[in-house]
């Protein structure tokens, strides 16, 4: 039996995905009527909030598919964000999952254009993530190039 690497497993999935032609979800986000704004970073990511008018909201699928349930009489207010965005919505929705320099901090995503540049670096060298999420940190580092911005830690 021939099993494939997660690598190769990763890359093919990439690759269904383009096939697939629809926009590219960079963030994941509602806004409930009394305010509270509630993000799926990641698949499967379920995550609820009971609004302060007795309804419960939920979103879930970070990057790969969006899942709202429906109140029909108390209306959220979409605050996701697909890679049709201009590149500076990009840079400030696309987040990072990050437990600190030695990984021992509690679990906190942080938007691209907060990262230090050595963490940018240091994912794209790694290789670690999705592709399309490296490419945009590629563009993050031309961004910073260009507009004279550094961010050390």
């Amino acid at each position: 039996m021939n099993f494939k690497t997660p690598k190769e497993m990763v890359a093919e999935w990439e690759k269904t995905q383009e096939l697939n032609a629809r926009p590219q979800i960079i963030l994941n986000r509602i806004k409930t009527p009394d305010g509270t704004i509630i993000t799926s970073y990641f698949r499967h990511d379920y995550v609820t909030h009971l609004d302060a008018n007795g309804k419960e909201y939920m979103v879930d699928g970070g990057l790969d598919y969006l899942r709202r349930n429906c109140v029909e009489d108390s209306p959220y207010e979409e605050l996701s964000v697909t890679d049709d965005a201009p590149f500076e919505q990009i840079r400030e929705s696309l987040h990072w999952g990050s437990r600190g320099k030695k990984g021992d901090q509690p679990l906190k995503f942080i938007p691209i254009c907060e990262m230090a540049d050595e963490h940018l670096k240091a994912i794209i060298k790694l290789n670690m993530g999705a592709e399309f999420i490296r490419l945009y940190m590629k563009d993050e580092l031309n961004y910073r190039k260009k507009n004279n911005i550094k961010i050390e830690d």
